[in-house]
Formats: structure tokens, C-alpha cells, sequence
């Protein structure tokens, strides 16, 4: 069972904010090998969403991701920083927690288009929910990415002809 927090920025208290961000660089920097700069000004700017796992008094992030506000990145509100503990992984948490991105963001800004940029090797898993590839592959900070685009929803309006 998972507390699920869905935030701004400034809603995190300290605590929640250092455990967000230790958790970014030990998957992003440690695990992947990757120097970047993870604090790039956009967190202020976004939603936050977080899986908690209440345990010996503390709770412990399982997953999490930010929706950068749209305009900002991309036209469109763009999903980031996607990831899950250790852990967490084989549990399907990943999956409710992107199911779970899309819907908020659904409620947050409508039924519009929402971009990634995405590591190649997870693209079959963006794809399982509407995501399709919209770019050549291309190096981001040495790990092979694409751009992927999920549409937004067309309001179907039906016409109805009368004959008089």
C-alpha cells in the first residue's frame, strides 16, 4: 500500500524534498553513471507526483516523477524524471505510477497532448500507454533517448443531418 502525493514544488516539507532528490541522484547519477545536472530550474515549476511507503516511522519514497508545466520545456506538459527504488522494481509500481501521472495530468490540464523524452530502452513501456516515437534516437548525457508524443484526446461531436 503507497501514500500517493501529488505536489507543487513548494508543498514538498524539507524532508520530503531531500529524500525526492537523494533518491534522483542515486538512480539518475549513481545507477546509470551519469553526470548531469539534475537540479535544472524546472522543479519549481512542476508537478510533483510520489509513492510513500510507510515503514519504521519514516516513509520511504518508492517512485516518483515531476510533469513540467506546459510551455516550459515543450509546448505540451512533459513527464520526467520517471523513476522507481530499487526496491520497488518488478512490482508494477512503475506502471501505476505513470497510469496514475496521466490521469492527474488529465485533470490538471485537460485532455491535451503530453510529451517525453525518453531513454530508448523503455520506449516499448511508454508505448503500453499511448506514447508513440516522434524523434530519431539521440545522445542525452551518454544514454541513448527518443522523443515521444502521446496524443491528446479528440472530443468527438456528432452531427445530426435532418431531411425536411
Amino acid at each position: 500500500m503507497h501514500d500517493w502525493q501529488w505536489s507543487r514544488f513548494e508543498d514538498f516539507t524539507l524532508q520530503q524534498l531531500y529524500t525526492i532528490l537523494r533518491l534522483r541522484q542515486a538512480v539518475f547519477v549513481e545507477e546509470q553513471d551519469c553526470a548531469y545536472q539534475d537540479a535544472d530550474g524546472l522543479d519549481q515549476l512542476s508537478w510533483h507526483l510520489a509513492a510513500w511507503k510507510q515503514g519504521n516511522g519514516e516513509a520511504e519514497l518508492q517512485a516518483y516523477l515531476r510533469v513540467v508545466d506546459p510551455g516550459l520545456k515543450y509546448a505540451e506538459p512533459s513527464i520526467g524524471r520517471v523513476l522507481t527504488a530499487k526496491a520497488a522494481r518488478g512490482t508494477g509500481l512503475g506502471r501505476k505510477l505513470m497510469a496514475r501521472a496521466l490521469s492527474l495530468c488529465e485533470e490538471q490540464f485537460g485532455q491535451c497532448a503530453i510529451r517525453i523524452s525518453a531513454q530508448l530502452y523503455l520506449a516499448d513501456f511508454y508505448r503500453e500507454f499511448g506514447f508513440a516515437q516522434v524523434s530519431e534516437p539521440y545522445d542525452e548525457d551518454g544514454i541513448p533517448h527518443i522523443e515521444m508524443l502521446r496524443p491528446g484526446k479528440q472530443v468527438q461531436t456528432s452531427t445530426t443531418h435532418q431531411r425536411e
